[in-house]
């Protein structure tokens, strides 16, 4: 055997020798690689879902909001609507989320008390939405080519293994956060945490879980929201999701908000 048959011979019996999670490492190593093919199996046409939404503050006081999601559209060109359903006091009040590729995206919401529509300004996106833990700015669609990925790690959650990503939003899109930590199962691409930064200080926490598979797509059916510096959360348990049906755009406006 001359030398240089020699060498591919020992390299290939290197490669084929390496340790498991070393070889997933480099076969994986391009972050947004895996956040595209992430997103790409989330991909649907449309999404309608009834979610029940239970708040728990920092002294133990609850409250539960019920609401209908839709959305409509390509990923990063998408329409959502957002509209609570009880209770009473809230019943009618609603969002509406125009998503972009390029930048964030241009809400208004709906309050049936003051017969009025408000756009949400840029700066108030990191307000809590409607006594929920959730931000307007979590609400949005997330895009994956607006943020540059970092892979950090590899991790085991639940005892799933999974990929730790930094993602850093492009100067495109405004975002309150300084950057943000994602957790994405290796068996399915899911996304179980997400850990946001202001600064050094992890300041929210989505937690996913009770994945079920609806056509063909791996859905979370809880989603629990941490607002860790007020010590509160907000559980979101979706019920009836349905991908690919048939919704109008024309329900996907300012006006039919107002309906």
């Amino acid at each position: 055997m001359n030398r240089r048959l020699l060498l591919s011979v020992s390299v290939a019996s290197l490669v084929t020798c390496m340790p498991q999670s070393f070889a997933s490492l480099e076969a994986a190593d391009d972050a947004q690689a895996i956040v595209d093919e992430a997103q790409r199996r989330m991909t649907t046409t449309s999404e309608r879902y009834a979610g029940v939404l239970q708040s728990f503050d920092g002294n133990g006081k609850t409250s539960e909001k019920r609401w209908i999601f839709e959305r409509l559209g390509a990923h990063g060109e998408s329409k959502t609507i957002i509209r609570f359903t009880e209770p009473a006091e809230v019943a009618g009040v609603a969002l509406l989320i125009v998503n972009h590729a390029e930048r964030a995206s241009d809400q208004w919401m709906w309050t049936p008390a003051l017969q009025r529509d408000r756009r949400i300004a840029l700066q108030d996106r990191s307000t809590r939405f409607f006594g929920t833990d959730f931000s307007f700015e979590d609400l949005e669609e997330r895009v994956a080519a607006q943020y540059e990925h970092t892979l950090l790690d590899e991790e085991t959650i639940d005892g799933a293994a999974t990929w730790k990503i930094q993602a850093i939003a492009r100067r495109t899109r405004s975002s309150q956060y300084t950057k943000q930590i994602l957790w994405i199962q290796k068996s399915d691409y899911t996304t179980v945490r997400i850990d946001s930064y202001v600064k050094d200080e992890v300041v929210r926490r989505l937690q996913s879980s009770k994945f079920r598979v609806i056509q063909g797509i791996a859905t979370a059916h809880e989603m629990v929201m941490t607002d860790l510096p007020r010590g509160s959360r907000t559980r979101l348990a979706l019920d009836k999701v349905q991908y690919n049906l048939s919704l109008n755009d024309s329900d996907f406006t300012v006006q039919a908000l107002r309906n």
